[in-house]
């Protein structure tokens, strides 16, 4: 194997596979090192969303946006973000990165018409385009690399292996009332039992999986050595500036020097327990969705022993450094434990509501799953954990957390205690251990405004994004309607986080700072190594994402420009 690269890039999610592509466009060449036996980190288990303001698809599609609007809502959500350099690089250079991308990779992009921004009240924001998505992808053009794709998680897919699109959820929900809808499930069942034939699971891909099989396929044809199961032990330097990093590679430590320096994309500290208490309040807890790579030593950990600098600490709940969401959680038969995000799924839906210990509602539920969390900490520990509380329609029609639509048992649900099932609101609450009292009172007084589509106490369904995650059948508020009809069930959750939002800091040109602020040459981050620029706020769908992708390619693109005279090593 090789031993001499231009650049070397560590974690192969979006943001590490975006920068090895980069490099690799750029005629250097790249290894690409992944601790863990697989491709897509936690992109490939995500909703694969991509925020990036005044893209190309938006004009395409005749949907009005400017920078200037983008940088006025983010003035009135993201501190410091009207002065932050790194911002203003993000917004600048957003769209030019999609193009470039796009003409020379095989990501494909496609706009979210009807995707509001979390904040639609707010000057500046639009009802959707700036949320880009993959074009589905087949997976059978990785070929024996599909296998090596990491595999969405096994509750978000269906018949043990199907994936389903956003446009596919409402298809799915009327194929028993619709004879279009029913042809158009059945056409996906067909499909789905043929590609099983081909591969251990369906090779339509959408979402975060499509986005990174994309970028795998396309850093594979750009001649990007992968290394999976490969450890970093630590970054060389010579002379001050980064110049490799010694690895384990098969067993064996071994040197592999970078000419233009290392990109660090490594997934943050979400499992750093020390690191992460620097950015979120006491009560959060330590549960998070994001992949956990096992590695000993993260792309953050490696920096500080150069003596790198953290984005400064957290002070409380509104000035967090995370990307919320509300997670339940069970153990799988394996032993492992698996955590459900519910992001779009079932809070908002109509017949749903969140009550805390005290059996009271304490948040709009339909708000963005950032702000649900936010609302858990602010209660200190009165919400943490929070019950949601549906009956047996919604149940049926919507699922909550991991129990599908139209599942015909939640007998295994029940019996490993992820699912508290009563007849009566009385008995549930007895069963999640809050006051019966206050739950009854809370359900009635709900149901009394429900069954005229309000929520007095709230305002729910009261902007375009909460509707937009509502059910549009349900009128006239897509939002709301009244829990009546038992059996009645409720499910936990905690707050977890998507992503950390803190992490090393950076230049406009994702160059890892030293403390006293200088730039550590050769060594740059990008992802949830960096410190985002949205600094724990979520603007939008696909905050998280978008940023990564873009300092990715800015990262390799300043890397390995910078040295335009250091010897090419060459591609294969």
């Amino acid at each position: 194997m090789k031993r001499n690269y231009d650049l070397i890039v560590l974690g192969a999610g979006a943001a590490g596979l975006a920068a090895a592509c980069t490099a690799a466009i750029e005629g250097r060449s790249v290894a690409l090192i992944e601790h863990t036996n697989r491709v897509g980190g936690t992109t490939a288990i995500s909703g694969g969303m991509i925020w990036v303001p005044a893209n190309d698809k938006m004009k395409a599609a005749g949907i009005d946006d400017s920078l200037e609007d983008a940088a006025r809502y983010l003035a009135l959500l993201v501190p410091g973000a009207p002065h932050d350099v790194r911002m203003r690089a993000y917004l600048t250079n957003g769209a030019e990165t999609l193009r470039y991308l796009e003409a020379h990779t095989a990501l494909k992009l496609q706009p979210v018409r009807r995707y509001p921004d979390y904040y639609p009240q707010l000057a500046g924001s639009t009802p959707g385009g700036r949320v880009l998505e993959p074009v589905p992808f087949d997976g059978r053009e990785l070929g024996a690399d599909f296998a090596l794709l990491r595999d969405p998680l096994a509750e978000f897919l269906l018949f043990g292996g199907m994936m389903i699109s956003r446009e596919d959820i409402p298809k799915l929900r009327r194929m028993h009332r619709s004879p279009a809808a029913a042809l158009y499930v059945l056409k996906l069942l067909v499909r789905y039992g043929l590609q099983r034939l081909q591969a251990h699971r369906g090779t339509t891909l959408v979402l975060g999986n499509a986005l990174a099989a994309r970028l795998f396929l396309s850093a594979r044809r750009l001649g990007v050595d992968i290394l999976l199961e490969t450890s970093v032990q630590h970054l060389t330097t010579e002379n001050g500036r980064v110049n490799g990093v010694q690895a384990v590679i098969d067993g064996r430590p071994q040197h592999l020097s970078a000419r233009c320096g290392v990109v660090l994309a490594t997934g943050g500290v979400s499992h750093d327990a020390e690191l992460r208490a620097r950015f979120v309040p006491p009560n959060a807890g330590t549960v998070s969705a994001v992949n956990r790579s096992g590695a000993a030593k993260g792309g953050v950990r490696l920096a500080l022993d150069l003596g790198a600098a953290l984005g400064r600490p957290c002070t409380g709940v509104d000035d967090a450094r995370a990307f919320w969401v509300p997670v339940s959680s069970w153990k799988r038969d394996d032993g492992s434990v698996a955590v459900f995000p519910h992001t779009v799924t079932d809070r908002a839906k109509p017949g749903l509501i969140a009550v805390n210990r005290h059996g009271r509602r304490f948040v709009n539920e339909a708000l963005s799953y950032h702000e649900f969390v936010r609302a858990q900490l602010r209660t200190r520990n009165d919400a943490n954990p929070a019950w949601l509380i549906c009956d047996s329609r919604f149940l049926w029609k919507y699922g909550l957390g991991r129990i599908r639509p139209f599942a015909l048992s939640t007998r295994k649900e029940q019996e490993d205690g992820y699912l508290k099932t009563a007849r009566t609101i009385e008995d549930l609450a007895a069963a999640i251990g809050v006051p019966a009292r206050n739950l009854v009172g809370t359900v009635e007084a709900f149901n009394a405004s429900a069954r005229e589509g309000r929520d007095p106490a709230f305002g729910r369904g009261g902007d375009i994004y909460q509707r937009h995650l509502g059910d549009a059948d349900q009128q006239p508020n897509p939002c709301v309607a009244p829990i009546e009809r038992a059996p009645f069930h409720a499910v936990q959750v905690v707050p977890a986080d998507l992503g950390m939002a803190g992490g090393l800091l950076t230049d406009e040109n994702a160059q890892v700072l030293h403390q006293d602020g200088s730039p550590i040459e050769g060594l740059y981050a990008c992802g949830n190594d960096m410190q985002s620029v949205m600094e724990g706020a979520y603007p939008g769908p696909g905050i998280t994402i978008g940023p990564a992708i873009v300092f990715g390619v800015m990262a390799a693109r300043h890397a390995v420009r910078r040295l335009p005279d250091a010897a090419n090593t060459g591609r294969r």
